[in-house]
C-alpha cells in the first residue's frame, strides 16, 4: 500500500475506522435505557444534545487512544512491522511522523475536552473527574498498564461502566444496579476485541516483555476467556429481561451465537494473520451486541 507522508489518508488510517465499533456501543446502550427510563418521568424529558456528546467524545477518545498506541508501541519496540501480524501501524510504516503523531494527539486530546466540557451543563461538575480519568488512562494504557495485563480491566472500566453508567446518569442523574450489571455486561463483550488481539499477537508480546492476559495465563485459558466473556454478558443481561424487558435478553442471543462461531474460528486457526478475520468477526459481533440490546430495550 502506497501512502504519502503526513497526508489524509495516512491520518485515516491512523485513526482506525473500525475499532470505533468499540467507542459507539457503550454509548448506545446508555442511551437506549436512559431513553427508556425517561419515558417514566414526565419532570425529565430525554435530551438529545449530551447523547450527541457522550457519541462524539467516545468517538475522538478512542481515536486518540489509537494514535497513543501507534506512537507508543514503535517507540517502545513493540510494533516491529517485520514480525507484526495484525493491521500495519501509521509510525512504523512511515506513513506518519513521530513529531506529526505528537501533535495529532495533543490535538485529539484538546479536542476531546472542548467536546466533553459542555457535559458540565448536563451532568455537573463531576464530569471534569470522569473526564480526566478518561484523558490519563488513556496515555496508562499504553504507556505502562497493557504491559503489566491490566488492559482487560481498564477495557472492562472504559469501556463499559463508565460510558454506560455516565451516559446514562447524564440523563436521569442516578445509575440503578440493572444498568450496571448490563454495563459490565457491555464491558465483557468489547473485552472479546483485546483478547483476540493479544492472543494473536502473544508470541511478539512476550519477546518485548509486554505482558498481556493472554501472555500470562497461555493460549487455552486465553480461548477460554475469549468463550466466557461472551456467555457472562449475555448471563448478565438477564438483568434486564427482570427489569421488564426481555427482548434486551433475547436478542443479544444471536450476537451470542456469532461469538460462539468464532471462538471455535480462533481455536482452529490458533496463531498467524489469519486471525485478524476473527478480529474483524468480533467487531462485528460487538455491534450486533449493541444494536440487538439497545433494540431489546426499546422495543417495548
Amino acid at each position: 500500500m502506497e501512502v504519502k507522508t503526513n497526508s489524509l489518508k495516512a491520518w485515516l488510517l491512523a485513526a482506525r475506522p473500525k475499532t470505533l465499533t468499540g467507542a459507539a456501543v457503550p454509548v448506545m446502550i446508555g442511551g437506549a435505557w436512559s431513553w427508556v427510563d425517561a419515558q417514566m418521568y414526565e419532570d425529565t424529558p430525554f435530551n438529545w444534545i449530551p447523547l450527541v456528546l457522550c457519541f462524539l467524545f467516545a468517538f475522538i477518545m478512542q481515536i486518540n487512544a489509537n494514535f497513543i498506541n501507534d506512537f507508543f508501541d514503535f517507540v517502545n519496540g513493540a510494533d516491529d512491522s517485520e514480525t507484526r501480524l495484525g493491521p500495519r501501524r501509521a509510525c512504523a510504516q512511515g506513513w506518519i511522523t513521530l513529531d506529526a503523531m505528537k501533535r495529532g494527539i495533543s490535538a485529539c486530546t484538546c479536542l476531546a475536552i472542548v467536546v466533553g466540557l459542555p457535559l458540565i451543563w448536563y451532568g455537573g461538575l463531576e464530569m471534569v473527574l470522569v473526564g480526566l480519568f478518561c484523558v490519563v488512562f488513556c496515555f496508562l494504557y499504553t504507556t505502562h498498564l497493557s504491559y503489566l495485563g491490566m488492559g482487560d480491566v481498564l477495557v472492562l472500566l472504559f469501556f463499559g461502566i463508565v460510558p454506560v453508567c455516565i451516559t446514562y446518569y447524564i440523563q436521569l442523574h442516578t445509575c440503578t444496579w440493572t444498568v450496571f450489571l448490563m454495563s459490565i455486561a457491555c464491558g465483557f463483550v468489547i473485552d472479546a476485541l483485546l483478547i483476540v488481539n493479544n492472543y494473536r499477537d502473544r508470541d511478539n508480546d512476550r519477546q518485548v516483555g509486554k505482558r498481556t492476559l493472554v501472555v500470562r495465563i497461555g493460549e487455552e485459558n486465553s480461548r477460554n476467556a475469549y468463550l466466557c466473556v461472551g456467555v457472562t454478558a449475555c448471563i448478565l443481561n438477564g438483568a434486564a429481561w427482570i427489569a421488564g424487558h426481555p427482548l434486551a435478553f433475547f436478542l443479544p442471543l444471536l450476537y451470542l451465537v456469532l461469538h460462539v462461531m468464532t471462538y471455535l474460528d480462533i481455536k482452529r486457526i490458533n496463531r498467524g494473520k489469519a486471525l485478524n478475520r476473527c478480529l474483524g468477526h468480533t467487531a462485528r459481533n460487538i455491534l450486533v451486541y449493541g444494536l440487538t440490546c439497545s433494540l431489546g430495550l426499546l422495543l417495548l
